[in-house]
């Protein structure tokens, strides 16, 4: 008998062994044990580690079950308990202008105080080199200063001096010093487009205010005449604002296009180092048509020479992608969320949108391209779903069968998210409100803001539903304002919008920045949660996510930023794992000084 139980005990030893050699054959690349797994499943998992292999999320669940995928190879982390949770993926970011044009801006996201804020341009003023000019465009709002104000004129003119200055606020007001105004030659003959003006005090001379009334085309030439970067400092800043948004968890990002931003002129930043292998967040992109009247034959011509869903030569899976048209399709049917100025009415406004905007989505349908358009107000989605319901029609349910959506959608009504749903259409909010949900509130009520968006509702219905930021100028591109703003309904100056009803758990908040963004994309079979065989694209979080007060939202960032199994940033006790970047340049630019979000 104890000859029998002997032989069986070797026996199971050799088996388990066996077993052992056969998981070692095939070890992990990458372990990370002792943390707070937030797999982001449908049953809402958390566990305490996960392995990685080839880029892929290879098993997650307890640390001694993960172990025993090590081998003598394997990258082994030790998370000392943090929360881990998928890469953030924000469905509405400009991040290839965003790159072009980051170390020439001062930015101000975050930063507390106004006095501050004119410290910084104070002391870039004294660095700029002539020629050049200080910069703030966007991302701010001045109910996040302790001040609770905007500067004046006179406090702008002071700080910058005979340096040539233009802030950007919103796509609702700019202000130019009077250096600025000189440098661009304008003065009180000058005449604004349509729909703005060059603001004049009472003594009829220009105050430097430029005001879009509502349309922004005047903010938008101003930015389009400062002084670019070359080449080199382009892709510089891009490789620095990508690090940027590793730094607060952020491994994927939907580019909307965006006005004064040419394909594929202004996208040689991200082009290049998608070309050599370098890019440390998976990009989709959409293309927004630049020529007002000649839209058709730009979305013509790109559909001829460009292919969507094109990665070009594969670095990385889904790295640098195309996806559709958008978020402008046709200018003629864009309504500015300037909400400082009156509504606009399509209708009343615009005789040519319909056809204009039926021409150029029945080409996308036609041409097998998913789209996303810009709609602020429920009035002008109602309006664009009469078109896109005739389009749907005449192509026998063509258009219902490729990925569509509608971008912001404020103040849609539920009559309409039922007629986006019967046409399989999805929604991608941003937190817009929560940087100029002030000023809504002051033209439209408070009611009304209350459920805008109504994405509790949205939720509900089950549409697909993607979260973002619209940043890097009408909000900023921290996404942890954005989720405080979700879950809250506060503004980035703690003023409360939404009610209860239309409030997001943290879970649902996550859900939408990480596996609802992946729709817009199409990626959603790829990316969005950390089950087995999906990217391994997560991140290491500074504070628990789901249980610290809800106020310290705002201020999480990554300490380990992880993208196709490979760490892209480190921080704290991973800072040695941070890959290097080169230094900023040009010498005076305002990241080199102040770097991007402020956190102080």
């Amino acid at each position: 008998m104890k000859k029998i139980v002997s032989i069986f005990l070797l026996a199971v030893i050799f088996l388990a062994c066996n077993n052992k050699n056969r998981q070692l054959e095939n070890p992990a690349d990458l372990v990370v044990i002792n943390a707070k797994v937030a797999v982001m499943d449908s049953n809402r998992t958390i566990t305490e580690a996960i392995a990685v292999k080839n880029g892929k999320v290879m098993a997650t669940g307890t640390s001694t079950k993960i172990n025993t995928l090590v081998g003598d190879s394997t990258q082994v982390i030790d998370a000392k308990g943090r929360t881990l949770i998928p890469g953030l993926n924000d469905s509405h970011l400009h991040l290839t202008r965003g790159g072009r044009f980051f170390n020439a801006e001062v930015r101000w996201d975050g930063v507390k105080t106004l006095k501050r804020a004119l410290e910084m341009l104070k002391e870039q003023a004294a660095r700029t080199p002539e020629g050049q000019w200080v910069r703030v465009i966007g991302s701010w709002s001045p109910f996040q200063f302790e001040e609770k104000r905007l500067f004046t004129m006179e406090e702008l003119n002071e700080a910058t001096g005979d340096v040539p200055t233009y802030v950007l606020f919103l796509y609702s007001q700019g202000y130019l010093n009077q250096a600025g105004l000189d440098a661009l030659g304008i003065d009180e003959n000058t005449k604004a487009p349509k729909d703005s003006e060059f603001q004049k005090g009472p003594d009829g001379k220009l105050t430097g205010v430029l005001i879009a009334d509502p349309n922004p085309t005047i903010l938008y030439a101003r930015i389009g005449s400062l002084p670019p970067l070359n080449g080199r400092e382009m892709a510089n800043g891009t490789k620095h604002f990508y690090r940027e948004l590793n730094t607060l968890g952020i491994t994927s990002g939907i580019d909307a296009g965006g006005g004064g931003h040419v394909f594929p002129k202004d996208y040689i930043g991200t082009r290049r180092l998608a070309d050599a292998g370098e890019m440390p967040i998976r990009l989709s992109y959409f293309l927004f048509p630049q020529n007002k009247g000649a839209e058709y034959q730009e979305f013509t011509r790109w559909m001829e020479t460009n292919k969507v869903g094109h990665n070009g030569e594969i670095h990385l899976e889904h790295g640098y992608e195309l996806e559709g048209g958008g978020e402008f399709l046709a200018w003629s049917a864009g309504d500015y969320e300037n909400f400082l100025a009156p509504q606009p009415m399509l209708d009343r406004d615009r005789p040519t949108w319909r056809t204009d905007l039926k021409r150029i989505v029945r080409l996308h349908v036609d041409n097998g391209w998913p789209f996303r358009i810009h709609a602020t107000y429920g009035e002008t989605i109602s309006l664009m779903l009469d078109v896109f319901e005739e389009v749907n029609e005449e192509t026998n349910g063509k258009l219902a069968s490729k990925r569509w959506l509608f971008d912001h959608a404020e103040t849609v009504q539920v009559k309409d998210l039922e007629r986006i749903k019967a046409m399989n259409g999805g929604i991608a909010i941003q937190a817009r409100m929560a940087y100029a949900g002030e000023y809504f509130v002051e033209r439209y009520g408070a009611e009304k803001a209350k459920q805008a968006p109504p994405v509790k509702k949205m939720m509900e219905m089950g549409l697909p539903v993607g979260a973002g930021t619209d940043g890097t100028r009408v909000a900023s591109y921290n996404p942890w304002p954005a989720l405080y703003w979700l879950i809250t309904g506060k503004t980035v100056g703690d003023f409360q919008l939404a009610e209860e009803a239309n409030l997001l758990t943290r879970e649902e908040a996550l859900h939408l920045y990480t596996k609802g963004s992946a729709w817009v994309s199409n990626e959603e079979t790829v990316k969005g949660t950390l089950e087995d065989g999906m990217y391994a694209d997560f991140a290491l979080l500074s504070d628990d996510y789901f249980t610290i007060p809800e106020k310290q939202i705002n201020d999480l960032s990554s300490v380990l930023t992880v993208v196709d199994g490979k760490v892209v940033y480190g921080a704290e006790e991973f800072a040695d794992m941070s890959p290097e970047l080169p230094k900023v340049i040009p010498d005076w630019s305002p990241v080199k000084y102040f770097g991007g979000y402020q956190r102080k």
